[in-house]
Order: C-alpha cells, then sequence, then structure tokens
C-alpha cells in the first residue's frame, strides 16, 4: 500500500511541476513581448537610422534595422550587411588580453616592457595601457593630411614603432588615446607568436561562428561589406590603419553573439571577467551604474562606445540582468547618445525597463 500511494504521490507531483514550468515560460514569454514591443516603439519614436539586436541572454528579443541606408534614397538596411565595428574592437583585444593574463601568459602589473620591448625602460604596465593612462603618443595629434585628417589613419607613418617613440610619462589622469591598444595588439601579437587577425579567428570569431574578421583592404569585399550607405573602398583603406584600436567589421549579429559569449562565461572566467569590467575606464570598455528610465533601481551596464567617420556603434551589456544592445548607424556618432541620455538610453530603458 506504502508503494502505491508513493507512485500515486509521484504521478501528481510531475504533472503539477510540468505545469508550473509551462507557467513559468509562459510568463518570461509575455515579459518578451512587452519588451519586444517597447523596443520597437522606442526605436520607431527615436528617428534611429541603422541595424540593432536587443537580447536577453539567448533569446533575441528585438531585431531588425529602420530608415534608409541612403538617406533620402529607397532601399533599407540588411541583417548580413557587414559594419566597422569601431573602438568595440579595444573590448575585443581587452578579452584576448585578459584570456593571456588568466592563462598566466600575463601580469597585468608589470612593466609591459617585458613582454614588448620596444617600450623601452620604465614603461607603462599592461593595466595602464587598458586603461589609457600609459602616456604614449596619441595619433589625434600627428600632422594633419590634406584633409585635415591626422595622418596616423591615412598618409603618414602610424602603428606601434610610432607610437612608442618619444613616449611620456605612465599614469596620472586617463587619456583617451588609439596607441595604447595599437601597443597592446603588437604585444599580444609579440607574445603569442602569432598576428593578431590570426588569434582573433583562432580564440574568438571562429569558436564563436562569426565572419567578423580584421580589415584587409587587400582582400575584396563583396556586397555585404561594400554596400551602398556603407564603407567604400577608402573608408576601409584607412579603418584598417586603426588595427587593435578600431580595425574589426562584422555583422550585428557577430557583435551580439560575441556579448552573449561574454555574458556566459565561454571566453572568460567569471574573475577575469569581473576584472575587464571594473571601473570606469575599464579593459575596453566602461562599467557603471546607470537610472535608466522605468527601472526601480540603478542597473548595472557595461558599455562601449566606437566611432569612425560617419559610422557610430553602441554595444551595451546589463551583466545583472543578462541582457545586451547592439546598435550600428551611419548618420554618425552625435545622433546615438550614450547610456545616460539620447537614442541609447531611450532604447534600453524600453527594453530593459517595464
Amino acid at each position: 500500500m506504502r508503494h502505491l500511494l508513493a507512485l500515486l504521490a509521484m504521478s501528481v507531483a510531475v504533472p503539477a511541476a510540468a505545469q508550473d514550468a509551462e507557467r513559468q515560460a509562459a510568463t518570461i514569454a509575455r515579459a518578451d513581448a512587452a519588451a519586444r514591443d517597447r523596443f520597437v516603439r522606442a526605436v520607431e519614436a527615436s528617428g534611429f537610422a541603422g541595424t540593432y539586436l536587443f537580447y536577453r541572454g539567448t533569446n533575441r528579443i528585438a531585431g531588425g534595422s529602420a530608415g534608409a541606408a541612403v538617406a533620402g534614397a529607397s532601399g533599407g538596411f540588411t541583417a548580413e550587411q557587414v559594419w566597422p565595428w569601431a573602438s568595440v574592437t579595444k573590448q575585443v583585444v581587452a578579452t584576448l588580453v585578459m584570456q593571456e593574463v588568466e592563462a598566466g601568459r600575463l601580469s597585468l602589473d608589470v612593466p609591459a616592457g617585458r613582454y614588448l620591448p620596444a617600450l623601452g625602460a620604465s614603461s607603462p604596465t599592461i593595466r595602464q595601457l587598458l586603461r589609457h593612462r600609459a602616456g604614449l603618443r596619441n595619433p589625434d595629434d600627428s600632422a594633419a593630411d590634406a584633409n585635415g585628417f591626422p595622418s596616423f589613419y591615412t598618409t603618414g607613418t602610424g602603428g606601434a614603432d610610432w607610437c612608442t617613440a618619444g613616449r611620456g610619462v605612465a599614469g596620472g589622469a586617463p587619456r583617451y588615446n588609439n596607441c595604447d591598444y595599437i601597443v597592446l595588439g603588437a604585444l599580444l601579437a609579440r607574445t603569442t607568436r602569432m598576428p593578431l587577425p590570426a588569434l582573433f579567428q583562432r580564440r574568438i570569431a571562429g569558436p564563436l561562428g562569426l565572419g567578423a574578421r580584421f580589415i584587409d583592404p587587400a582582400v575584396g569585399g563583396g556586397p555585404d561589406t561594400v554596400w551602398a550607405g556603407g564603407p567604400d573602398t577608402g573608408d576601409r583603406q584607412a579603418m584598417a590603419r586603426f588595427g587593435a584600436a578600431g580595425g574589426i567589421e562584422g555583422t550585428a549579429a557577430d557583435l551580439a553573439a560575441f556579448d552573449r559569449a561574454l555574458l556566459t562565461g565561454s571566453l572568460l572566467s567569471t574573475a577575469a571577467r569581473a576584472e575587464m569590467w571594473r571601473g570606469d575606464p575599464g579593459f575596453g570598455q566602461s562599467s557603471f551604474a546607470v537610472r535608466l528610465r522605468g527601472c526601480a533601481a540603478p542597473v548595472r551596464l557595461v558599455e562601449r562606445r566606437g566611432a569612425i567617420g560617419r559610422f557610430a556603434v553602441r554595444n551595451v551589456i546589463a551583466p545583472d540582468l543578462g541582457l545586451s544592445m547592439v546598435l550600428f548607424t551611419n548618420r554618425g556618432d552625435a545622433g546615438l547618445g550614450d547610456v545616460r541620455r539620447g537614442t541609447t538610453h531611450d532604447l534600453l530603458s524600453a527594453g530593459a525597463c517595464a
């Protein structure tokens, strides 16, 4: 009799557990549908032109595009179009650096000249390079070309050798500087004995199945790489010179997949990721709490902004909520705002907060 009663209890418990799971799944589905509606309405109200993706964990809440690819013309954006990631590249390079730190092959707080002798004596540490406190020359200070653009990126001398020549004193307040990450890219190439594009392919793009890559002007792009409203051949040639500071190109879906890999821990351990995300500036990104419209309490965000010319990107992760948002536009940087104000804030608030 006791066995019979136990079997009866189990027969009742199993359907009850299944019903609980179904109710929970239905609740999540309703919440995601509501978030999708809010997000899409916010996109329409914002006047945003470009491509967007919004994820909760591995679940795509909203994704698509808005506006014309060429202002005033017919034809919109497509999901397959390749965008310059600009300074989001720094977020990728910081991840590669932290993989090496985690493996014990690099140390954040020893002089980086130990790994890259070109830095010379009394060199900055890797931590100082990651946080823009290295005292290197700044490409923005290079002589202007015929169009008034810093010649480091166009017709003048560029690369890590230029960055390390005439280095100043490390430390002090952060000063945003692409040379910090160009030098980190050279350091990674030397210590891993692998060119940075190949390292990115082996450690990140390959395992995640991404089509993203470092821009190589010698490799012709297809219709999704050179598209109306997108980077032309000349743009890609200039962008390639940003290298480890801004030289990756890929789709919005590629970048969203990178974000999910960071969130799920498939690229870094929890401890290494926390170190990378700590502080403002963090390593290749900024991390801080922001009050989003509609959320009861400030939300911890990891933000990486990027812009080259008319192309701009916002990559935002809310680690505690499991959310990520990617925005790409070819209408310039100013209209996107950031996580505290403007379009980026409005869209993030709509998706994250009821």
